[in-house]
């Protein structure tokens, strides 16, 4: 899927099943929100915090269920605010690909 079915896929969901998107304001509380489980998740599997017996029984589907939640909530973002993912991410890999190219040599 690329990131362009990506952003229609929500855009149905939302549509159909969620019977609309919550205001942009919600859905930036909403990706901070997603973030910071995120966070949580990654301070225990790779950080130095100990999970709680009985947390993270499954590490990594925990860590790939955060990530979708907020890949899902940028995704709604950027769907009300008429941003193609998709064009802004090549736009950024070309920044950097131009701004960086020498910047990590290690020779």
């Amino acid at each position: 899927m690329t990131l362009d079915e990506m952003q229609k896929a929500v855009d149905r969901w939302i549509e159909t099943i969620g019977h609309g998107y919550f205001s942009e304001l919600t859905n930036m509380a909403l990706l901070t929100e997603e973030t910071g489980e995120l966070a949580r998740v990654i301070a225990r599997v790779y950080g130095d915090q100990v999970a709680k017996p009985g947390d993270l029984t499954d590490p990594q589907a925990n860590l790939r269920e955060e990530i979708a939640d907020v890949l899902w909530v940028l995704t709604c973002l950027a769907n009300q605010t008429g941003i193609s993912l998709q064009q802004a991410f090549e736009d950024s890999m070309r920044k950097k690909t131009t701004r960086d190219r020498g910047r990590f040599f290690s020779g």
